[in-house]
């Protein structure tokens, strides 16, 4: 059984994005730079992003943090969007999610430039990903996919299952893997037999949301389990798979932490230096 180490691989990719950008930044005049957007007080989401601006900084990218009060008004939110869109520093925009209740996220997300968009979220990107055109990738399921090119792991013509059918990480992440020549079920709350579907994958890919969901039964020996999950329990941090029990039968699995996640934070990065490269033509 193989552990798919996301740092390890997440180190690599910052490694290249850092030799890159210090040899076209003499060019460029600058180096690339990040907005990231944080609203209220949520301690998870300002572990995150201060997470962020650290990678930021290790690769040679200017990241500038926006704070704003949880009551902020969806009039100020969508000002600053704007006045970011037009800032010529500023090559992407990371609007950090979820925000309070009272805002308009899709609004806000809408309002974003697509040629800023570096999480992939704005109806354009998600557009050119569906026909498959270039374009900026969200960010987890790109995550996901390199991760897999790092370990070898083919999935064209293999049997994919994806567990959840979200717009940040089900439905993108299943559309990469059809450009990969996979074969994809999607499965969610109303599919029926779910443990059937899943019994019959060589790739399970698990993004609902609930602590230890796939179990060693679901698994068949061999298949290849990545846990999109991340779920704060009394016993902390754990996945939607019960890895203990699934890593005697699985080929290759992701821990949580340290699998997907550092993999969505140098999709980031690598999504911020492309902005940066089309914009200034390098």
């Amino acid at each position: 059984m193989e552990i798919l180490d996301g740092k390890a691989a997440a180190s690599a990719i910052r490694s290249g994005l850092k030799q890159e950008i210090a040899g076209l930044q003499s060019l460029a005049g600058r180096p690339p730079g990040l907005a990231v957007i944080l609203v209220g007080d949520d301690p998870a989401s300002a572990i995150y992003v201060r997470n962020k601006g650290k990678n930021c900084r290790e690769a040679g990218i200017e990241s500038r943090e926006y704070k704003l009060p949880g009551n902020v008004t969806q009039d100020k939110l969508e000002r600053l969007i704007r006045e970011l869109n037009l800032l010529e520093e500023v090559d992407g925009i990371l609007l950090q999610l979820p925000l309070p209740g009272s805002l308009d996220s899709q609004r806000c997300l809408e309002l974003i430039s697509p040629l800023k968009d570096v999480d992939g979220f704005h109806p354009e990107n998600m557009g050119k990903l569906t026909l498959g055109l270039p374009g900026f990738r969200s960010c987890t399921p790109a995550g996901i996919i390199a991760l897999l090119k790092y370990y070898n792991l083919d999935v064209s013509a293999k049997d994919c299952i994806v567990i959840g059918r979200s717009n940040i990480v089900g439905k993108p992440l299943a559309l990469m893997l059809l450009a990969q020549n996979a074969t994809v079920t999607i499965c969610h709350s109303r599919t029926s037999d779910i443990k059937g579907h899943v019994r019959r994958a060589d790739f399970i890919f698990a993004a609902v949301g609930i602590p230890g969901f796939v179990n060693a039964d679901m698994v068949k020996q061999g298949a290849v389990v990545v846990d999109v999950g991340i779920n704060r329990t009394q016993d902390g941090l754990v996945g939607d798979c019960d890895y203990e029990g699934i890593k005697e039968k699985a080929r290759a699995i992701t821990p949580v932490p340290g699998g997907v996640g550092p993999m969505t934070i140098a999709m980031l990065l690598k999504n911020t230096v492309s902005a940066w490269k089309n914009k200034l033509q390098l």
